[in-house]
């Protein structure tokens, strides 16, 4: 694949933090993208989030998300990712991104 988004040839292979821009929370390792910032994720999942109870993470696998539908990419800090209780978290869900 070409060269995309800026910066994003030094996420590959790395997990990432993908918002979309209908609030969605989707966590992988970035396998490639393209000019259009189209991405793979491998490994993936989505996380769902409520006031109500606990994160859910819904598995995904292998997902592409296409560049139109992406609001923010993020890198992961998968050392603190990893120390926290998803299932003690709560939070609104995300709304919707308006460019």
């Amino acid at each position: 694949m070409s060269s995309g988004g800026p910066g994003l040839e030094s996420l590959v292979d790395q997990t990432i933090s993908v918002i979309t821009n209908d609030g969605r929370n989707i966590v992988g390792v970035l396998k490639g993208f393209d000019q259009a910032t189209n991405i793979i994720l491998d490994e993936s999942h989505e996380r769902v989030y409520s006031t109500k109870e606990g994160v859910q993470q819904l598995v995904l696998g292998l997902y592409i998300i296409r560049g139109d539908n992406i609001s923010i990419v993020g890198e992961l800090d998968e050392e603190l990712d990893s120390s926290l209780d998803l299932s003690k978290l709560r939070a609104h869900p995300l709304k919707p991104v308006i460019h």
